[in-house]
């Protein structure tokens, strides 16, 4: 080799070493824009209010949509397009009075007829709002006495109801716009759509009629969809995305950690990790067959296998941040000497073969590993089957599954043990009494009580096994502030983001 060919080679190494060192800067250079790094593609579209999937709201919440109240990262709720809020004593009626001056993105004037349309939408026979039944069916009549101000009437009290109006499923469209907002979302949030390349990113850019336009420091910000744990790494270190929120590779944390261009920050959700089981498919209907699948599932060998011991084992359909939680783990502990006996009682012949359906996250299909090799030991065979996301929807969210594994991220939606058409397919009546008279009791103390009884019914009716609490790993670059880096919701608040 000549020593020129020798020169020209260790230059070029030089070179993309350089390349590599400098990216996340490079990244930072462009001071008005950000590309996010994203797990999932929103499904089926960007219309949170129709849709079942997290990743829809991730995009779209406080970006583009907005609703009468926000939710913050400390989750408290302040009001967003109301302005102020009453309560009337019995807990029944509210009163919110609106911003004046808001507009949407294609110049459309927010007002109080917004308001009721949306929620008459989501109250609809037929609406697919994954909040229907919990909040929009519990609003008795919606008054309009002006364009400023909303009259909501209850038919039971809900102490959580605030917190509802500020989630995804509550945010207000225009009757103009709504029909294509799965596809072209038109809002009166700090952001406004602008392309959507499937397979690929959504991209949004400032919408300069903003009412605080002003306070809003990125231009242009795009969401990169990269399921795979390795490639988010590399997205990462060669400074094709600037953060990313829900990070899925826990085993390459050390590696952010130790490298200065990084920050890292680890923090909580509300996902309520599981493995969900089909109570409405055979032989799953009995429940000494579900405490037999939560007995063989060790909590802890899960989260040191899938996530590199990041995680909060939980015994419920609750994580330990919830006002009212109870630790009921001890109720299905590991056990395979008792899930085989399980087994043997309820009359299953071993080897008890099922269908184990694992959605794109790490926690699933790292975690569905462990899992299956756990069953394995006490004579339940259980077959792998990977789909995207999209599949899962069309398929076990359909109630086409055995089991399942699955983060629920929304807040206390424990609600929706209440629907037997509910993919999980728990039909107790005992429960939806439980839940009647927590929605309908408006004394906090009593309303924690109910809770705990809540809780300890979907333990002992082990409608499914219980993991985890799905922690929130965030890496970014470090100049890039104002990320949430604990989740009460699922959202990307870009409002308060900027370079330093």
């Amino acid at each position: 080799m000549t020593t020129m060919h020798k020169r020209l080679i260790a230059g070029l190494a030089l070179a993309a070493l350089a390349v590599t060192a400098s990216a996340p800067a490079a990244a930072q250079a462009r001071k008005d824009s950000v590309v996010l790094g994203m797990v999932l593609e929103p499904a089926p579209g960007l219309d949170p209010t129709i849709a079942a999937a997290a990743a829809s709201g991730q995009v779209v919440h406080y970006n583009v949509l907005e609703g009468l109240m926000k939710i913050h990262m400390d989750g408290s709720v302040t009001p967003l397009l109301a302005e102020s809020y009453s309560i009337d004593p019995d807990g029944k009626v509210y009163t919110f009075k609106l911003r004046r001056g808001v507009k949407y993105h294609d110049g459309e004037a927010f007002d109080a007829s917004d308001v009721k349309f949306s929620f008459e939408r989501a109250k609809a026979e037929g609406s697919t709002n994954k909040a229907k039944k919990a909040v929009f069916d519990n609003i008795s009549r919606i008054e309009t006495p002006d364009p400023y101000t909303v009259i909501l009437v209850l038919n039971n009290a809900d102490g959580n109801f605030l917190f509802r109006m500020g989630e995804n499923t509550a945010v207000i469209l225009d009757p103009k716009s709504a029909p294509t907002t799965a596809s072209k979302p038109i809002g009166t949030g700090p952001f406004k759509f602008e392309n959507w390349a499937k397979g690929s990113s959504v991209t949004l850019s400032k919408f300069d009629g903003y009412r605080n336009a002003n306070a809003i420091k990125l231009k242009k910000v795009t969401f990169r969809f990269i399921s795979d744990p390795a490639a988010q790494v590399a997205a990462l270190l060669a400074g094709d995305i600037d953060a990313f929120p829900q990070f899925q590779s826990p085993q390459s944390l050390k590696q952010f950690q130790d490298d200065p261009r990084f920050s890292v920050t680890i923090g909580g959700t509300e996902g309520k990790t599981i493995v969900t089981i089909n109570n409405k498919r055979k032989p799953f209907d009995d429940v000494r067959v579900r405490r037999a699948i939560a007995a063989a599932v060790d909590r802890k060998a899960i989260v040191d296998g899938a996530q590199e011991g990041y995680g909060a084992a939980i015994g419920s359909h609750m994580v330990p941040a919830d006002a009212g939680y109870v630790d009921l783990t001890g109720v299905n502990p590991h056990n395979p000497e008792k899930a085989r006996a399980l087994l043997k009682e309820a009359g299953v012949q071993t080897p008890l073969n099922v269908t184990l359906t694992l959605p794109p996250p790490t926690y699933a299909r790292k975690g569905g590993e462990i899992v299956a090799a756990q069953l394995a030991k006490v004579g339940v065979n259980a077959k792998i089957e990977n789909v995207e996301f999209a599949q899962w929807l069309s398929g076990p969210f359909k109630g086409n599954f055995d089991l399942t594994i699955i983060s629920h991220v929304e807040p206390l939606d424990f609600d929706r043990y209440g629907d037997p058409n509910y993919y999980y397919g728990y039909d107790s009546k005992a429960y939806r009494d439980l839940l009647a008279k927590y929605n309908s009791t408006a004394d906090t103390k009593t309303r924690l009580k109910i809770l705990g009884d809540i809780q300890r019914q979907l333990a002992n009716d082990c409608v499914n096994a219980y993991m985890f609490q799905l922690p929130q790993f965030a890496v970014g670059n470090k100049k890039l502030k104002g990320l949430w880096s604990s989740s009460p919701i699922f959202a990307n608040d870009m409002s308060a983001v900027s370079w330093q």
